[in-house]
C-alpha cells in the first residue's frame, strides 16, 4: 500500500543501491539490467508505480529517512526492569527509531548487552560457558515481531521488556492472521504472513535465511540452552511472546 503523505525524496536511494539491490539481484543480472532507478524501486515494491512514485509502506520502512514521520508506530522500545513484576524501577531504556535495519540493530545491541554468560570451572575438566538466553533465539523472536506486526491502524511500538526471570516481546496489531489463530500460533509447520512483501525485504537484508524457520529455530536454540520453549499469547490487539530464563543446573556433589 502507498503512503499518501510520503514522497520519493524521502527515500534513501543510496541505501537502495548499496544495501538492498545487491541482496535482491545477483551482480551479473544487475549489471545487465538497464532499468532506471524508479523502475527498479517499483519492481521491488518500494514505490507504487513508475508513473506514481509514491513510497509504499515497505519502501518507507526499509528506505525511509524518517519512517516514523509517516508510520508513527514503526519503532521499538526496550525496557530493563529490575525484578520480576511491574512497579519496580527500570534500569535501562531504549527507544529505537529509523528504518527497520536500524531498529533491529539497536535492539540487538541491547539484547546482547544484557545477556549474561556464566563460566563453570568446577564441574568438568574443561570450563563450561552458558548464557541466560541464546542470542540467536532472541534475534529470531524479535525479528519475527518486527516482520509480523501491524503497521496500520495502530501507533503502538514493539515493546521488549526484560525482567529478571523472563523477556516479554509485544507485537502490536490485530492478533493472529490467515491460517494462524490463538490456538496454533507458534506451532511447528504453521506459517502465514501478515506482511509478505516486508518478509521478502527482511530476507533480502539478511535478517532471515529461510521463510518459516524463525520460531522453530528459536525453539531449538532455547531447548539446547536449557530454556523452556517460548510462550505465545494471542490477543485482539497484540501478540505477546514470553521467553523464560534457563533452569539452574543441580549442584554436583564434591565427592
Amino acid at each position: 500500500m502507498p503512503v499518501a503523505a510520503a514522497r520519493l525524496a524521502g527515500l534513501s536511494l543510496v541505501r537502495f543501491r548499496e544495501d538492498y539491490l545487491p541482496g535482491a539481484v545477483d551482480a551479473e543480472a544487475l549489471a545487465r539490467n538497464d532499468r532506471n532507478i524508479e523502475e527498479r524501486l517499483a519492481a521491488m515494491k518500494m514505490i507504487a508505480t513508475v508513473e506514481d512514485p509514491m513510497p509504499t509502506i515497505v519502501g518507507v520502512l526499509v528506505l525511509g529517512r524518517r519512517p516514523q514521520e509517516f508510520l508513527p508506530g514503526a519503532y521499538a522500545q526496550f525496557l530493563r526492569i529490575a525484578g520480576t513484576e511491574w512497579g519496580i524501577r527500570s534500569s535501562t531504556k531504549l527507544v529505537a527509531f529509523g528504518p527497520i535495519s536500524e531498529v533491529i540493530a539497536q535492539l540487538d545491541l541491547k539484547l546482547f548487552a544484557h545477556n549474561r554468560t556464566a563460566v563453570d570451572f568446577t564441574s568438568d575438566r574443561l570450563e563450561k560457558r552458558t548464557v541466560t538466553y541464546p542470542p540467536s533465539a532472541l534475534q529470531q523472536l524479535v525479528r519475527n515481531a518486527v516482520m509480523h506486526r501491524s503497521y496500520e491502524g495502530t501507533n503502538a511500538p514493539i515493546h521488549v521488556y526484560w525482567f529478571d526471570d523472563r523477556i516479554e516481546i509485544n507485537s502490536p496489531g490485530g492478533g493472529a492472521y490467515g491460517e494462524l489463530n490463538h490456538r496454533n500460533f507458534g506451532q511447528p509447520g504453521l506459517v502465514d504472513y501478515r506482511n509478505p512483501i516486508l518478509a521478502e525485504a527482511m530476507r533480502v537484508l539478511g535478517f532471515f535465511q529461510r521463510f518459516g524457520f524463525g520460531i522453530p529455530s528459536a525453539r531449538r536454540d532455547l531447548q539446547t540452552n536449557g530454556n523452556p520453549p517460548p510462550e505465545f499469547r494471542v490477543e485482539a490487539n497484540r501478540i505477546r511472546c514470553t521467553v523464560r530464563v534457563r533452569a539452574p543446573e543441580p549442584a554436583r556433589s564434591s565427592r
